[in-house]
């Protein structure tokens, strides 16, 4: 599926940085391989969030730079195949999003759908995986962060929450940074909102946090706040300094 001159399914940036923090990005890229063409998209609706999570790439490359922390990138549009979710998910390869249907995704057979997982699904999670299992062989401390964004309004009604944390069993990092984020002044901060952790949906944090028992969190920051240049600065900034006061509340 992807051609020989194409970006391989993951890009991962200061693979031996030396922050315990080690960041993902699932939905960082808008690119489709192209053997897909446009998935049947106009261009306008192809740079839409249905495509990325808006933002986050630059905030979480900006965070892990100040930090000197390793961030593994997904190089390709969660509308080819989205990197956090189970392959057996209805949404793993989306039929439609928010009202806006996908013909590229439509009728595929399964050496199609096969293709999608091999290249990029399993290839993001075979190195997510060889990062995490290098650190621990290297008995490096390991925090595990995913980046995503979300919209300011969902199904017509508005999302006050400029940041939301996502956490489930394992709650040492959000339990660590969710006060130092509500001590900022003029922030709206949810806990386990918009989003949460869901069993069914979810996959990197599940399996790569939870099932490894290392401290994990997602951590999900509005778009419009992080749509250009100035705010993403900001967020990472914010973040950047957060993060580290975090480590002396969380046992290794």
């Amino acid at each position: 599926m992807l051609a020989a001159d194409e970006p391989p399914a993951f890009a991962t940036i200061r693979r031996n940085g030396t922050s315990p923090f080690l960041l993902t990005c699932d939905h960082a890229s808008l690119r489709i391989p192209r053997s897909l063409g446009t998935l049947g998209l106009t261009p306008d609706q192809a740079r839409t969030h249905i495509a990325w999570d808006i933002g986050a790439l630059q905030v979480a490359s900006l965070v892990a730079e100040a930090l000197d922390a390793t961030l593994l990138v997904q190089n390709y549009s969660r509308l080819v195949i989205d990197c956090n979710r189970p392959p057996q998910a209805a949404d793993s390869i989306a039929l439609e999003s928010d009202a806006i249907r996908i013909p590229g995704n439509e009728n595929l057979d399964a050496a199609a759908r096969a293709a999608r997982v091999a290249e990029i699904f399993t290839a993001y999670h075979e190195e997510l995986t060889a990062l995490l299992e290098q650190r621990r062989l290297e008995s490096r401390r390991t925090l595990l962060v995913a980046m995503h964004s979300f919209t300011p309004t969902y199904a017509g009604v508005a999302r006050p929450w400029h940041i939301g944390l996502m956490y489930r069993h394992d709650v040492r990092l959000g339990a660590a940074l969710l006060p130092l984020l509500r001590a900022e002044p003029d922030l709206c901060v949810g806990d386990n909102q918009p989003y949460a952790i869901d069993e069914g949906i979810d996959y990197t944090l599940p399996l790569h946090g939870e099932v490894r028992g290392i401290p994990h969190l997602g951590i999900e920051i509005r778009q419009d706040l992080i749509a250009d240049a100035a705010g993403q600065v900001t967020w990472a900034a914010r973040l950047a300094r957060l993060f580290p006061r975090t480590l002396a509340t969380i046992s290794p």
